[in-house]
Formats: structure tokens, C-alpha cells, sequence
């Protein structure tokens, strides 16, 4: 008898966009550092009005940012949330932590990782570490740009940071936003600035960009020795002169030096509206992996697919591809998302959080330690796994590190949830006290490059188990 399955919501296989499914996540901003890409995010959750009813959402209450990674662009782990902002965060001078920017920089002869933040328009910090993914500290106690900083007093929104560290290790900042009244057409409100040799200060005065109809989101990036300023346009509703951006696309500039002058160009991503039938702000980030370009971007096809597109955003990649001429051609975004780049090696242990797709589940931090597991589980729920690779020989066997809880069965199935079976893993009910244990069972059917889908079956109530990690072997 087969279990009943869940249906996926958002990210539907073979598609890679969204990202994740299990998670909102908005504003993204790329690093990419020791063969994998960083996603830093805003972390958008549900909010609820007196009824329960989902509204609005505000953002007045995000103060932590969502991070995940991935190698291959399509299976991308969940790292979690950094707690950045408010009593329980690293800045508890913050209220808020929107529109994130992360870079890397060898100091002294060691990695360090940066992360700059909004908190709300009134001011940017920043934390640090030595690691992409944490522990995190704010090394200066403060903000790091505030409206005391030179150059930025007429700034109406001081928010939507984004870094470039040049190839001389200079760094520098962009920021800035918002529409003065009336002056739609050159808000000026868009800035830049050098960055301290620490990253952790700003020196001399933020210099206007020159971005016709500027909104919001600054983006930097570098390619054959010109440097591109990317921003969202803002959302003029009158007569625009021609040649002027369209309202909420990405539009882009073009300098030799990263502290210009700029040469308006055009814009290369049109409103999320147009591709996906809901609108809303758009926000993105440009970055280079494995010689391809790409840009990542946040729309509301997941709060859409679920019944609640209200300000609740997804992040999403397509490629994107400069010309001969250093101009940028539009691009196409999808729901397909970009190809795989390589395959899944299931003979080493796998973080159940790692997920192409997936109906049901959550994820959580275990307390008091780095590690995070999958949890929510429940009969018909399923993790999947894009282009796993099980080589010439094939896979003996399963083992997974579990949780348990009311217990149940890991189903083991390629290229579909209902696909063939290749074995079935048994996990008990708890006995007594919480206890995570490896589990293990024979597997056969398993050779050459497959999909793989987790299908976990048990009880129609209660949560079966909590999932921490997997490994075949042959």
C-alpha cells in the first residue's frame, strides 16, 4: 500500500525556482567562497493579524538573516538564521536586518567574512566572522553609516547595501534610496563610498550616483575591467523622457572606476509582475561562479502557489550574460531556474537540510549547537534530491542519523516520489527520553545518476521524526 503523497508548493520538479520551498527568503545577496555559493537573505515570516489570518507583511519585525548554500545551484543547504539584530542579535543597537551584503577579504593573512545589513532606512551595520556561515560578532558596537556620516544627510531611505572588494583589496559600499517629493525622474539618493583597509570603517565622503528614477537595491559588480551599478527603479506612474527606465526594473550603470563617474546604460530584469503575475519590489544580486554569470532575485511565486502573496518573497536564479560590447542582455526569468552543475555524491554524509525540493517540512537549529535538522515531519511529507550520481557499482546501503519521535519509515525512491523503490528504512518509536541514533538498512537499484526522493511514512498524527543527516555506501 502506498503512502499518500504531499504535493510540493512553490518549487515543483524538475524546476529549480524558487530556491527552497521550506523557507522565505528576500533581498538576496551572493558570496561565493570555497566552491559553493552563499545566499544571505531577508527573513521573511508570516505575520498575523488578531483573527490568525495572514497579512501584510510589514518587515517591521525581521531582524535576523537567512543564509544558504549550495555547490551545484539546484540541492542547496539550509544554514539557518543569523540572529543580527534586537536583544537576542549580535547589533542590539538594530531593530530591524534587511537587504544583507556579504564579501570576503584576507586580513592579515586569514579569511574574513563580512556581512552589512539595513537596519530599517535609518542606518547600515555590520558584523563579522571567520566563517561564511558564523558564529558572527558586531566588532564596532554601532553603526557602521549613519545620517552623521558625510554625504549622506539628504539620503531619504539609508538602506540595500552592496560591497565590492576590487582586485587591489580596496573596498568599497553602495547604498542609498527613496524619492525626495516630486523628484522622481534624479532622486539622488543613490551613494557610494570607500571602505576602511578593515572593512569595518568608512572613510572620507559618500559621493552621489547619478541613477536616473533610483529606488532602491544597489548592486556592484565587475566584469572585463568595468565596474556595473545595479538599482531598482522607482515606481513613477506619470511620463518617463525615453530611454529612461521602466518602473520597478533592474536598471544598470557602467564606470571604469568603481567610484565612477557612471554612464546610465538601461535595464536587463523586468518587474516580477511580468514573469510570474505578482508584483512587487524587486531586489537582486549579480555574481560569477565557475566562469558563468548569474543574478539572483526574490519573487512571490511561493507565497502565491501557497494563497498568500502579500509581500512575501522567494529567491530565484537565472543566468545572465554580458555582450561583446560590455552592454547586458535582458533577462529571462522562470520558474526552470538554471542547470545543475554537478552531481550529488551520496557516499559522503549529507545534511538532511540539504533539499532540491520538497512537501512538508521545516528546519530548525538544535539548541546549543551549529547543527540543524529536519523536523515537522509527517506521513506523505518527502525531501528530494536533484542528480544524485550512485556510479557503475551502485549503492549498498542507507544509513541516516534520526531523531525519534512518534517513529516510522525513510522510503527510498529515484527520479519521483512514487518512482521505483530501492529500499526502506524503519525507524522506531522513542522510548523514553529523546535520543538521535544512526540507523541503517540494505538498498538495491541504485546505480548511475538518479533523482532521489526521502518519502517519510508513519502515523497520519503527530511528528514521525527529525532528520539530521544521510550517507549511502557501495
Amino acid at each position: 500500500m502506498r503512502v499518500q503523497l504531499n504535493q510540493a508548493s512553490g518549487k515543483v520538479p524538475p524546476y529549480g525556482n524558487p530556491l527552497v520551498a521550506h523557507r522565505y527568503g528576500a533581498d538576496p545577496y551572493a558570496l561565493v567562497f570555497g566552491d559553493r555559493v552563499y545566499l544571505y537573505m531577508t527573513n521573511d515570516a508570516l505575520e498575523y493579524d488578531e483573527n490568525g489570518t495572514v497579512k501584510e507583511n510589514t518587515y517591521s519585525s525581521i531582524n535576523k538573516i537567512a543564509v544558504i548554500s549550495s555547490s551545484d545551484l539546484v540541492n542547496w543547504t539550509d544554514h539557518g538564521e543569523i540572529k543580527v539584530a534586537g536583544p537576542h542579535g549580535e547589533a542590539k543597537w538594530a531593530t530591524q536586518s534587511w537587504a544583507p551584503a556579504a564579501v570576503h577579504k584576507v586580513i592579515g593573512g586569514k579569511d574574513k567574512f563580512f556581512l552589512y545589513f539595513a537596519n530599517n532606512a535609518s542606518g547600515i551595520g555590520v558584523l563579522s566572522s571567520d566563517s561564511p556561515v558564523g558564529p558572527w560578532i558586531d566588532p564596532i558596537g554601532e553603526a557602521l553609516i549613519l545620517r552623521s556620516t558625510p554625504g549622506v544627510e539628504e539620503v531619504t531611505w539609508l538602506f540595500d547595501p552592496a560591497v565590492l572588494v576590487d582586485d587591489d583589496g580596496n573596498g568599497y559600499i553602495y547604498f542609498g534610496g527613496g524619492v525626495p517629493e516630486g523628484e522622481y525622474a534624479e532622486p539622488g539618493t543613490a551613494r557610494m563610498m570607500r571602505l576602511g583597509e578593515d572593512m569595518i570603517s568608512v572613510t572620507g565622503t559618500a559621493e552621489v550616483i547619478p541613477a536616473p528614477f533610483m529606488f532602491e537595491d544597489a548592486g556592484i559588480h565587475k566584469h572585463g575591467g568595468v565596474y556595473y551599478f545595479t538599482y531598482c527603479s522607482n515606481f513613477y506612474d506619470g511620463e518617463r523622457p525615453e530611454g529612461s527606465p521602466p518602473a520597478g526594473e533592474i536598471a544598470y550603470m557602467t564606470s571604469s572606476h568603481p567610484m565612477g563617474p557612471w554612464t546610465y546604460q538601461g535595464t536587463i530584469l523586468r518587474n516580477p509582475g511580468h514573469f510570474f503575475g505578482v508584483s512587487g519590489n524587486n531586489h537582486h544580486a549579480i555574481f560569477q561562479y565557475h566562469d558563468v554569470w548569474y543574478i539572483a532575485y526574490h519573487a512571490q511565486t511561493l507565497s502565491k502557489a501557497q494563497g498568500i502573496a502579500n509581500g512575501y518573497r522567494s529567491t530565484h536564479l537565472n543566468l545572465l550574460f554580458h555582450n561583446w560590447d560590455g552592454s547586458i542582455r535582458d533577462v529571462e526569468a522562470d520558474y526552470k531556474g538554471v542547470a545543475q552543475i554537478r552531481c550529488l555524491n551520496p557516499y559522503e554524509r549529507v545534511q538532511a537540510v540539504t533539499v532540491g525540493w520538497s512537501a512538508g517540512i521545516q528546519t530548525e537549529g538544535k539548541a546549543d549547537s551549529e547543527e540543524r535538522r529536519v523536523t515537522g515531519i509527517g506521513n506523505g511529507d518527502w525531501i528530494g534530491l536533484s542528480g544524485v550520481d550512485f556510479g557503475n557499482k551502485g549503492a549498498a546501503a542507507f544509513m541516516a542519523d534520526v531523531l525519534s519521535l512518534e517513529g516510522g519509515a525513510i522510503k527510498l525512491h529515484l527520479d519521483d516520489p512514487a518512482g521505483p523503490l530501492i529500499g526502506e528504512l524503519s525507524v522506531p518509536a522513542a522510548d523514553g527520553p529523546e535520543i538521535q541514533k544512526e540507523w541503517k538498512t540494505e538498498v538495491s537499484g541504485a546505480e548511475g545518476i538518479h533523482d532521489l526522493y526521502l518519502v517519510f511514512e508513519g502515523s497520519n498524527e503527530g511528528e514521525l521524526f527529525a532528520l539530521v543527516s544521510w550517507q549511502f555506501t557501495e
